[in-house]
């Protein structure tokens, strides 16, 4: 478990600030996102929990034990234990694919029978078996990702760490590679924490996450909670255009799981049982790891407003009250 009580982290040369009462606890087997827009936060906060960036204040622990009080060689063991993979791959192009993946275990002076064994078994999880002998200039984007996938994992670790590893990815490898880390973590249990900035990483592959605003927690929680509630911190980072909303009535943002509506009709449902026929004014469906997501606006009257917001509350439904000034902003949240 990693776990992390009011962490604060300055630049020294300047006295930035850039990581402020950061608190969050990541359980062992999360797929759990650090999203945030460049400058938020997110890989710094990163690099504080594989110990390769200091923090001055707070606490950061991982299966208890305090990262910062980690001395030199404590360090480099602790290390060894959490595997990482980058954006940009970090492969050695001279080397071949075997080469790339068992270097760690050539490191930590493993035998070559182990390393043998090792190597194969990760290319057989990572379905490059029969490129082993390829060089990385012969590898797609895909395929050199998996590499540093299995790279990562030679020496077993307990915690993966993902900085923006499918951000030089076009959608459909993306895809691929995050269904390779699910099939990772269901396989072995290992807990891995993704610094992303693309929502559909999040929405396909995570089931938590914070959302990093300046160097601080803005949002944190389950991601089908997140995407369900739309905080506004969610808003600004999907940065999605404005709608028109009319000055007459109250525009209501609906948001819920299409599968936990029967047939998925909500508002002929709902405007059948009202005999109220309203607007709708906005709506999308976006997937949610198997699941579908509504997100909906319509317009109500004030004669109705009690009466759909109370049939919303029964029935559990997320909403809220949208304001015609600044769209985006909070109004009766629920």
């Amino acid at each position: 478990m990693i776990e992390i009580k009011n962490l604060k982290k300055i630049w020294e040369d300047d006295g930035t600030s850039v990581l402020e009462d950061i608190n969050l606890t990541i359980e062992d087997g999360d797929i759990y996102a650090l999203v945030g827009r460049s400058g938020a936060g997110k890989s710094t906060l990163l690099r504080c929990i594989n110990g390769l960036t200091s923090y001055q204040g707070g606490s950061l622990t991982v299966d208890g034990c305090e990262i910062k009080d980690l001395k030199d060689k404590e360090l480099r063991e602790f290390r060894r234990h959490v595997g990482m993979i980058f954006q940009h791959f970090s492969l050695l192009e001279r080397e071949t694919v075997y080469q790339n993946i068992a270097l760690p275990m050539q490191c930590w002076k493993y035998s070559k029978a182990d390393t043998d064994k090792k190597v194969k078994e990760l290319l057989e999880l990572v379905g490059l078996s029969d490129k082993m002998n390829a060089k990385p200039r012969n590898l797609s984007g895909g395929q050199k990702q998996r590499v540093a996938i299995a790279r990562a994992l030679t020496m077993e670790p307990k915690i993966l760490l993902c900085d923006e590893a499918t951000s030089a990815l076009d959608p459909k490898t993306t895809n691929s590679i995050l269904e390779l880390l699910l099939e990772i973590n269901k396989k072995i249990g290992i807990t891995i924490v993704i610094v992303t900035h693309q929502m559909e990483v999040v929405r396909k592959a995570c089931n938590k996450a914070c959302i990093l605003e300046q160097g601080r927690i803005a949002d944190e929680g389950t991601v089908r909670d997140i995407f369900i509630k739309q905080p506004l911190s969610l808003r600004r980072l999907l940065g999605e255009e404005e709608i028109r909303l009319p000055a007459q009535g109250h525009n209501i943002q609906i948001a819920h799981m299409v599968n936990d509506i029967h047939d998925g009709e909500l508002f002929g449902k709902m405007s059948k049982e009202l005999d109220y026929v309203f607007p709708i004014l906005d709506g999308k469906i976006q997937e949610y790891q198997g699941d579908h997501m509504g997100i909906f606006v319509i317009n109500v009257d004030d004669a109705h407003l009690e009466t759909v917001t109370r049939y919303l509350d029964e029935r559990r439904m997320n909403w809220r009250k949208m304001s015609v000034k600044e769209h985006g902003q909070k109004g009766g949240e629920k």
